[in-house]
């Protein structure tokens, strides 16, 4: 017999919603989106990495991250760059304006001081947590068939 227990649902969907406002907040305080946040991030720990690779880390089109790059471009916060050693692929690296955006995003964080408070949680809880939720997406990826 189904039975949908929306208590389950609702309780990933106000975390999500709370992860989100917090990274909003973050955002909103250094002067640009969330997902400009996420890429200038990305970015910083993947130097001169290519768009394809960050469209797959941001969970993204090419597309999609290609406008998102334009925008970080126009606001000098990334560059562009051909490699020589191959003239096809293209490198995005931060500025030092995007690398100064980051370094106040990270000494200013109101998510990094969030997760902090919950790395301070017992660390068998957050075994525990973990566990449970590599459970749940263990049941939840729907494989695709073949």
């Amino acid at each position: 017999m189904f039975i949908l227990n929306n208590e389950i649902l609702e309780s990933f969907s106000e975390i999500k919603r709370a992860i989100y406002k917090i990274v909003k907040t973050d955002a909103d305080r250094v002067g640009i989106t969330v997902v400009q946040l996420k890429t200038l991030h990305l970015i910083s720990i993947n130097p001169n990495i290519g768009l394809g690779d960050l469209a797959e880390k941001l969970k993204l089109t090419n597309s999609t991250v290609s406008g998102v790059i334009d925008r970080l471009v126009c606001q000098d916060l990334v560059e562009r760059a051909v490699p020589p050693e191959n003239r096809r692929a293209v490198s995005i690296y931060l500025t030092n304006k995007g690398k100064g955006i980051l370094k106040f995003f990270m000494s200013n964080s109101l998510l990094i001081k969030k997760m902090n408070q919950i790395l301070n949680m017992p660390e068998e809880d957050i075994k525990q947590l973990l566990q449970l939720h590599k459970n749940l997406l263990s049941i939840l990826y729907i494989e695709e068939e073949k």
